[in-house]
């Protein structure tokens, strides 16, 4: 490979308490070395996730002491690579990385990773865009799949249905012929996924939604739901389901408690468990993760593809931030590194 020169220094975001958008700044930093095992990635493009948006209010599974970078995935290539195989393989490869562990976020222009799960292989074929945004949703659908099939689940209950990650998981549904019954909160979004072939789509503020969830499970007979918005709708799930139902709580929009009324849980045997992408990664074997890695990004141009609304650079991240807030289900917004 051509020698890529690295500069000093970079242009990161950094988060400086946990209070929203409004503690982003912009700082130049020195451009880390990678140590043994790990690669330095020049970032291409990062995603704005609802991740993203829990970490800025510090309502997210990490929270390291601040000041922090944030941006959970981002895509980019390996110039430089510290000491050991794994990390020379990396080398000049295109990649996928994750934001957490070693190196933090990715709202930056380079980033160090580790080779043990920081960075993964992108096919040359995708793009650095669509490669920003393939470990989170993508996986993550093919996760709910996976639950599904070993469950042996026809048909599921999906929340939040017509966000990015809701429409994978219909498009894999089809595939796969699993029935998805969408839960969604506005008309428009009725729309959208009926436009895009769902059969079974609820708006919750409908008059008499309660009912037609309820008759909706019964005749599908739907006994697992993935749920991204916990609160009260997490109970309304329950009591909709037949016995021996259970609702997997993946993300909480309505940053309210789960409710669960204890007869349901203890007279109809109904349960209320969680998932989240990195500990249920960190439970399956290694070549299960490189064979789901592997069809994630050959369904990635199709039913994994990510519709991308608007591209900001880097020194935009706020307003980025408060263009994917005002419309989170209209394509995805993508930061540009440089």
């Amino acid at each position: 490979m051509k020698k890529i020169k690295i500069p000093d220094t970079m242009t990161t975001v950094v988060l400086d308490s946990y209070s929203g958008a409004d503690a982003l700044r912009i700082e130049q930093r020195p451009v880390p070395r990678p140590g043994r095992n790990e690669v330095l990635v020049k970032v291409a493009f990062a995603p704005i996730n609802p991740s993203d948006l829990a970490t800025l209010t510090g309502y997210y599974g990490f929270k390291n002491p601040t000041p922090i970078v944030p941006g959970g995935e981002g895509s980019g290539e390996v110039v430089s690579a510290g000491p050991g195989v794994m990390a020379r393989y990396f080398l000049g490869k295109n990649v996928a990385c994750t934001g957490w562990g070693k190196g933090g976020g990715v709202w930056s222009e380079y980033v160090v990773k580790s080779v043990k799960g920081g960075v993964l292989p992108l096919n040359k074929s995708l793009s650095f865009e669509q490669g920003a945004m393939s470990i989170i949703n993508p996986l993550t659908a093919n996760a709910f799949m996976d639950i599904s099939k070993k469950g042996g689940h026809k048909t599921i209950l999906l929340t939040a249905a017509a966000s990015s990650l809701g429409q994978k998981v219909n498009r894999l549904g089809r595939n796969e012929g699993i029935q998805i019954v969408n839960v969604v909160r506005r008309d428009a979004q009725v729309e959208l996924l009926k436009a895009q072939g769902a059969d079974i789509v609820l708006n919750s503020n409908d008059e008499g939604f309660e009912e037609q969830l309820h008759n909706t499970c019964h005749q599908t007979n739907t006994r697992l739901a993935f749920d991204a918005v916990a609160g009260p709708l997490t109970n309304q799930l329950l009591k909709a389901m037949p016995p021996d139902s259970k609702v997997t709580v993946f993300s909480a929009l309505s940053r309210q408690a789960v409710q669960a009324s204890p007869d349901l849980l203890i007279f109809e045997n109904k349960m209320v468990d969680s998932f989240w992408l990195g500990p249920w990664m960190s439970k399956q074997n290694f070549v299960k993760i490189m064979l789901l890695w592997k069809r994630t990004q050959k369904q990635i141009p199709t039913h994994l593809k990510s519709d991308i609304r608007k591209i900001y650079p880097l020194q935009e991240a706020k307003e980025a931030i408060d263009d994917y807030t005002g419309q989170m289900t209209g394509g995805k917004i993508l930061l540009r590194m440089s």
